[in-house]
């Protein structure tokens, strides 16, 4: 039995970044509503379980991060622990206009303020 979620709130990036206390990696001037969040290092369930127009959470800092944002059609990336991907990341994202975040929290941290604030999980 497949169980679909209501959408009850959704929140634009730049409120999200206000929560997290994040810094935009490159200045997209894109800020697309969020309804869904995906916390994942793993880019395989990112593109088997996400919800389009979904936040990727990820400590993963690779292009694959990016390619799969584009992939998945993922409406942001927010990295955790106050990684930051190389230049090579940031200019792919740039050029897919794939808004990248990063947050000193840790995933399970976002995650939770993320859901506490009424977003729900994409799978």
């Amino acid at each position: 039995m497949e169980i679909k979620l209501e959408l009850i709130t959704h929140m634009n990036l730049s409120e999200i970044k206000q929560l997290l206390d994040a810094e935009y990696l490159w200045d997209s001037k894109n800020d697309p509503e969020i309804a869904f969040i995906m916390g994942s290092d793993m880019m395989s369930d990112v593109l088997a379980h996400t919800e389009p127009r979904s936040l990727l959470v990820t400590g993963l800092i690779s292009t694959q991060t990016v390619r799969t944002a584009d992939v998945a059609d993922i409406a942001g990336v927010i990295y955790v622990r106050g990684k930051l991907p190389d230049q090579q990341t940031v200019d792919l994202a740039t050029e897919l206009g794939i808004p990248l975040l990063s947050t000193k929290l840790g995933m399970f941290d976002v995650c939770g303020i993320l859901h506490s604030s009424g977003l729900k999980g994409a799978c």
